[in-house]
């Protein structure tokens, strides 16, 4: 992806004239840059990790850099890089299984050089319209991360209205695994794992800690809050012999009460 407007290239290749080519090329755009032109595997993985380019437009026999583009290759699939570059192999190797290795580690287009139609310019075009559609996507990608992290503090914020409403306070430990539990329930509807569980694991404590710092902070709540207060924003049936609902009811009682909300 394109960091700026302007989209970065760096160069592997060992062919002078082909540089040459490339080079002049790249220069008579505004929309791309060269950033390095190196012929060795050891020099093109420093001029990644130096550059951070946007592509990289690879040659596989580096004969006079004493090496292989595969390596090149094989070097950045284990790079922990924040993008990946678009990776574009040019060679005059027509082998299949070469071709199939190269998109197999990371290469995105293959390109035989001594094809009629190969130039700099088809090389350059279809980096360009490669990265338009890594740019859309990785743009898909934050809409739709953003969009989880909204629906995610909308749902906490909800959670967080309806417990004020019934006075259970927020000083109190077991407020927070109230909120959590029913969040964990809201977001991954997965009933594979106990909620109390997923909470114990959480916050390394035990089931029974959990469970009692919840009861404690719902049984302050039934103590401290106004009865009209607790009819008129908790409708459920309370327990007859304790006066008060359990940590599942009040928790489900919610996660029931904030679904029909969203829907």
């Amino acid at each position: 992806m394109a960091k700026d407007e302007v989209v970065s290239i760096l160069l592997v290749e060992d062919d002078e004239i082909e540089c040459i080519n490339m080079k002049n090329y790249i220069n008579s755009r505004d929309e791309i840059k060269l950033v390095n032109c190196v012929s060795s595997p050891s020099d093109a993985i420093k001029s990644v990790k130096t550059y951070l380019p946007d592509a990289i437009i690879l040659d596989i026999e580096l004969n006079k850099g004493q090496g292989s583009g595969l390596e090149v290759l094989d070097n950045i699939k284990n790079m922990n890089l924040q993008y990946k570059p678009i990776i574009v192999i040019t060679t005059n190797i027509a082998s299949k299984m070469v071709y199939r290795y190269a998109h197999e580690n990371g290469a995105d287009m293959v390109f035989y050089k001594l094809k009629n139609d190969y130039s700099p310019e088809l090389v350059i075009k279809n980096i360009l319209l490669l990265n338009g559609l890594q740019s859309k996507e990785l743009s898909a990608q934050k809409i739709d991360v953003e969009s989880k992290k909204n629906c995610h503090d909308k749902i906490s914020n909800r959670i967080n209205r309806e417990l004020d409403l019934i006075g259970i306070s927020s000083h109190l430990i077991g407020r927070k695994y109230i909120h959590d539990s029913i969040l964990y329930i809201l977001e991954e509807n997965d009933n594979s794992e106990n909620v109390f569980l997923h909470i114990a694991k959480k916050y390394k404590k035990g089931n029974s800690t959990i469970g009692r710092s919840i009861q404690t902070a719902i049984e302050h709540a039934w103590r401290k809050s106004s009865i009209e207060d607790l009819e008129k924003h908790y409708t459920a049936v309370v327990n007859y012999n304790t006066g008060v609902p359990t940590p599942t009811e009040l928790i489900y009682y919610y996660v029931d009460k904030i679904k029909a909300g969203l829907k």
